[in-house]
């Protein structure tokens, strides 16, 4: 049950301030107003390459693409691309699957996290952090409060899935007021993503970059999503190709086995053709339809309008 947020409304909606680099720019909100949790003494700026690959990321943001005028349905996704946990690579204006999912009427809001520089739980926190701010302004976005997903690749499907299973874990707390505000996405969707911290189908650098070099057992079984799947684990939508050689098809295998026995509500679509990435190609055939089938199920669970299935 999402809390009742009118209390929320004097504490947040001031003080967290929307800047618009360009009269057509998006707009960016900070996710941490109040100042970021542990934020390093000697953070420099953050690196754009200038096609969308950002890094040295210490102050994390929201990126809101609002859907043509006129199509927005309130429904809301937080977009947490991939990267290794090393960059945020979303892509030139939002990246593809930004277009997408405004092209379906859903407002995006695109999550620069915290990576490397400062490992778990940063970039936990800050996907928590995001879904509590969209869902504590709603009414301001457009957006209904218990229509808010979250989708991820990679290594941001791993940080989708953390929050879709770790929204109660302590160390996703700061003791902030917003704190009190739900950080359960209402489901995910998570493509070609890392699962597992676990050997042998790990993705080594998302490991290394979240938990350093050795990291312990605990450490290890903790951010392994599929163990950490409950009954309260969002509805997911899964795709993968087993052609995948960056992150083993395996992860995602390991995720629905997760959820089956967790009797959480899961879809899974597998392809033999698609190097990692979004498998939005359309030179891939069967695999570059899985935004259909995708869309399919989210107006099936009622996160898109009934109509079209």
């Amino acid at each position: 049950m999402i809390p009742r947020l009118a209390f929320l409304s004097a504490l947040f909606v001031a003080p967290v301030t929307t800047a618009l680099f360009a009269a057509d720019a998006a707009p960016v909100v900070e996710l941490w107003p109040e100042g970021v949790p542990a934020i390093k003494v000697d953070a420099g700026p953050e690196q754009d390459d200038g096609n969308g690959r950002f890094t040295n990321i210490h102050r994390p943001t929201l990126t809101v693409y609002a859907p043509a005028a006129g199509t927005a349905n309130g429904t809301a996704v937080i977009y947490a691309a991939g990267g290794g946990y090393i960059r945020v690579a979303v892509g030139a204006k939002g990246g593809e699957m930004t277009r997408w999912l405004n092209s379906l009427g859903i407002t995006v809001f695109v999550l620069k996290y915290r990576n490397v520089e400062y490992g778990h739980p940063a970039p936990l926190r800050d996907a928590l952090r995001a879904v509590r701010t969209v869902r504590s302004r709603a009414a301001e976005w457009g957006v209904q409060p218990e229509r808010i997903g979250m989708l991820g690749g990679s290594a941001g499907g791993h940080l989708t899935a953390s929050a879709g299973t770790l929204f109660e874990a302590p160390e996703g707390r700061t003791g902030a007021a917003l704190d009190r505000v739900s950080g359960r996405p209402d489901f995910l969707v998570l493509v070609f993503p890392v699962i597992t911290m676990q050997d042998p189908f790990a993705h080594g650098t998302s490991r290394r970059a979240l938990l350093g070099e050795k990291p312990t057992d605990d450490a290890r079984h903790h951010l392994s999503v599929d163990e950490q799947t409950t009954k309260d684990t969002p509805p997911t939508f899964l795709v993968h190709s087993s052609a995948d050689t960056t992150v083993p098809v395996e992860n995602s295998l390991l995720f629905y086995q997760g959820m089956r026995r967790a009797k959480a509500p899961i879809e899974l679509h597998l392809y033999p053709q698609g190097p990692h990435g979004a498998g939005m190609d359309p030179k891939l055939g069967p695999t570059a339809e899985w935004p259909r089938h995708c869309e399919s199920w989210m107006r099936f669970n009622g996160w898109l309008p009934k109509g079209k299935l």
